[in-house]
């Protein structure tokens, strides 16, 4: 997992390599416009839940309402991921997102809106996204035809989340100042259409399906057994759910920065949400434009050590244009470790797998999430936000230095898949 000598091993020209393949541009523009409601609705709730409440810990409790479901169900999900038809599946969890989303945005604009029913339907949509999320992980592999190009389409999935990530939050805290957050919640809904139209446009070939499938409590056992039985696998997914249950809980405590820290109103949380998108967004950039998947486990330990050193820094200011800034090195942090640690599961994984380790993977991120942002909710509502983002950091950098030790064991394990694989050679 050396990063090549070469000087040649970033170049631009293979930033948009995988839009090539024609389904996965319409994946690829489908989603695109979906995404960017879906930031400017998880804006709009924050604002909204803070402003009705004034509370710190209803924060942590909505976004643990949104996201506990995915901790509970998502490997569950993946075992259906494997078993079932992804491209329907995927169909399904974006109609019913966009049900959620207009519901939630009847609600907001006749002013029947309460925090219980906020709750009730944050719920409902951490429920669709325990089995839309590793389904669209595990179906980007149907819609890319060549293997090579697989990195360069999660880079570039990356690309169009924090594309989204940067234009919604600015349009939401525009919108939210001058509309209220229900308008917000009604573009969203409105924004599936895209998506859902660009899905039914897909073609792929149908999966060969196994002629007898073990019992779900197997097939759940088994997918463990191959996540955490396997070196590689296991330290990264370990990784991710640090930097997910210690360093997530900056956007669920981000309202509190802006209002009372930097004195701001919803227009601050946007620009603040945004500079974390300019990072991103950035990182997505660097990793479309490698040629190769080699180096990614020293970039992961590096992402995660940048990410606390990020956060801390935010934590400690009081001026924007230095949050602002620590937001961007935050969010590059944040998507260089998500998307090499996902370029690289993708790569070394056995297919009738895929969907398991997948839903493992999303756990990791948005399962450990919920239950970080509830006791990082609870502890700033006693320490204060900026002490507890501090220790958030610190956990994030001492998990980098950990991972940087396991990194030669991860390498041996890796390489005869690699050279398998035709990436590296016997001789390297």
């Amino acid at each position: 997992m050396r990063a090549p000598g070469s000087s040649k091993e970033i170049a631009p020209k293979f930033i948009l390599r995988a839009l090539h393949h024609k389904n996965y541009r319409l994946f690829f523009g489908g989603q695109s416009i979906s995404l960017i409601g879906t930031w400017m609705q998880q804006i709009a709730m924050s604002w909204l839940v803070y402003r009705l409440t004034g509370s710190a810990l209803l924060l942590g409790v909505v976004s643990f309402s949104s996201q506990i479901p995915v901790f509970l169900l998502a490997s569950i999900a993946g075992v259906y991921v494997d078993r079932w038809n992804r491209h329907r599946m995927l169909v399904a969890t974006q109609t019913l997102s966009m049900i959620q989303a207009l519901a939630l945005a009847f609600l907001t604009i006749y002013g029947a809106i309460q925090v219980w029913q906020i709750i009730a339907l944050s719920i409902a949509i951490g429920v669709i996204n325990a089995f839309d999320m590793p389904t669209r992980q595990s179906f980007i592999v149907q819609i890319v035809d060549q293997a090579e190009d697989l990195g360069n389409a999660i880079a570039l999935n990356s690309f169009m989340f924090n594309g989204a990530r940067l234009i919604g939050p600015a349009v939401a805290g525009i919108l939210i100042g001058f509309l209220g957050e229900g308008v917000c919640f009604l573009i969203n809904g409105l924004s599936y259409v895209g998506i859902i139209i660009a899905l039914l446009a897909i073609k792929v070939p149908k999966r060969k399906k196994a002629e007898h499938r073990s019992r779900l409590w197997q097939d759940l056992k088994e997918g463990y057994s191959y996540a955490f039985g396997f070196a590689p696998t296991r330290y990264i997914l370990l990784q991710l759910g640090l930097m997910s249950f210690m360093g997530m809980a900056y956007s669920v405590l981000m309202p509190i920065f802006a209002k009372d820290i930097l004195h701001g109103g919803p227009q601050t949380l946007g620009f603040l949400m945004a500079a974390s998108g300019i990072g991103a967004l950035t990182g997505s950039v660097y990793l479309a434009s490698r040629q190769s998947i080699l180096g990614l486990g020293r970039l992961i330990a590096f992402a995660s050590f940048i990410f606390g050193v990020g956060i801390i820094a935010f934590s400690l200011s009081k001026i924007l244009i230095v949050s602002l800034s620590m937001m961007f090195v935050t969010g590059f942090g944040m998507i260089v470790q998500i998307a090499s640690s996902n370029t690289i599961l993708q790569s070394i994984v056995e297919e009738d797998k895929r969907g398991r380790l997948m839903s493992i993977y999303t756990t990791a991120i948005i399962g450990m999430a919920p239950i970080g942002n509830l006791f990082a909710g609870a502890l700033a509502s006693r320490i204060g936000a900026p002490e507890t983002l501090i220790l958030s950091g610190l956990s994030c950098i001492i998990g980098s230095l950990f991972f940087v030790m396991k990194l030669p064991h991860i390498r041996k394990k890796v390489r005869p898949i690699y050279v398998k694989m035709g990436i590296i050679s016997e001789v390297e």
